[in-house]
C-alpha cells in the first residue's frame, strides 16, 4: 500500500482521496471540465497549495485571467498565496500575452508549440515545481476552422507528450464546457490524452440546486465513473459531501 501511494499525488480535496484510493498518477495528465462558475479553477488551486503544504512546489499557468487579479480573488476567498508565493512554493505565469498572439490568424503560424512548451517548462524547472495547472487549455488556439481544430490536438498532444515525458509534474488541464453542451472539451483530444477526467457541475435535483462532482475516468484506480455532491467552503474549497446516490436516497424519503 505504501509503494502505491509514493506514485499517487494527493488531490487535497476532502474525500476526493479516499475515493481514488490516494490520488492522482503522479506524472500524469488530469482533465479538470465544467461550466463557467462550477469551481474548477478552485479546485485547481487547491490541487497546487495541498502539494506545496507537502513540500511540492507548484506552478499555475494563467491564461484567461491576470494573476494580480486572480491572487486578490483568492484572498477574497480565504486563501492568502504571498507567504507560498515568495518561499517559491508557488508560481504564477501569466501567458496571455503570448496566447494573444495565437488568436491573430496572422501570426499563428510563427508561433510554435516547441515555445510555448519550453515557457512552462523553464518555469516549472526554475521551482522545482512538481505540479503544473493550465487554467484553461482552450485558449492556446483560435478559430473553429478544420485546420484550427487539427493544429490545436496535434499542439496539444505535443505538448502533454513533453509535459509527461520530464516525469515530474502532475498536471491539470481545466476544460470549459459551454452550457447545454455534451462535449467535455473544445478540440476532442483532451479527454484521450488525459489518465483522468472530473467533470464539475449543478444539477437541480428534487428542487434542491446541487453541486456535483462526477468522475467520470481515473485510469489504474479502483473507482468505477460515479457522482458526488461537493461544497465550495471559504478557505477551504471543495469539499465532498456524499454520494449522489445516496443523497437522492436521503431527499426521496424526506430526510435532510
Amino acid at each position: 500500500m505504501t509503494q502505491r501511494l509514493d506514485l499517487l499525488a494527493p488531490t487535497g480535496v476532502p474525500g476526493l482521496d479516499e475515493i481514488l484510493a490516494g490520488g492522482f498518477l503522479r506524472g500524469k495528465t488530469y482533465l479538470v471540465a465544467g461550466e463557467a462558475g462550477c469551481g474548477k479553477t478552485i479546485f485547481s488551486i487547491q490541487f497546487l497549495i495541498h502539494g506545496a503544504l507537502r513540500g511540492e512546489p507548484g506552478l499555475y499557468i494563467a491564461i484567461d485571467e491576470p494573476t494580480n487579479q486572480l491572487l486578490r480573488g483568492l484572498k477574497l476567498f480565504g486563501w492568502d498565496l504571498g507567504d507560498l508565493v515568495s518561499s517559491r512554493k508557488l508560481m504564477f505565469l501569466d501567458m496571455r500575452t503570448h496566447f494573444s498572439k495565437i488568436y491573430m490568424r496572422e501570426e499563428r503560424k510563427h508561433i510554435e508549440p516547441r515555445y510555448i512548451i519550453e515557457q512552462i517548462l523553464n518555469a516549472a524547472k526554475r521551482i522545482s515545481a512538481k505540479r503544473l495547472v493550465i487554467d484553461p487549455i482552450a485558449p492556446l488556439v483560435y478559430g473553429g476552422r478544420e485546420e484550427d481544430v487539427l493544429y490545436a490536438r496535434e499542439f496539444l498532444r505535443e505538448m502533454v507528450f513533453a509535459i509527461e515525458k520530464t516525469g515530474e509534474l502532475t498536471t491539470i488541464m481545466t476544460s470549459e464546457i459551454p452550457t447545454g453542451s455534451t462535449k467535455l472539451s473544445r478540440f476532442g483530444v483532451e479527454e484521450f490524452l488525459a489518465s483522468g477526467i472530473i467533470v464539475l457541475g449543478i444539477e437541480e435535483i428534487y428542487g434542491n440546486v446541487e453541486r456535483v462532482m462526477y468522475i467520470r475516468k481515473a485510469r489504474w484506480a479502483p473507482v468505477k465513473p460515479s457522482k458526488y455532491i461537493f461544497d465550495i467552503v471559504s478557505g477551504k474549497g471543495i469539499v465532498i459531501r456524499e454520494p449522489l446516490s445516496e443523497y437522492i436516497k436521503r431527499i426521496s424519503r424526506g430526510t435532510k
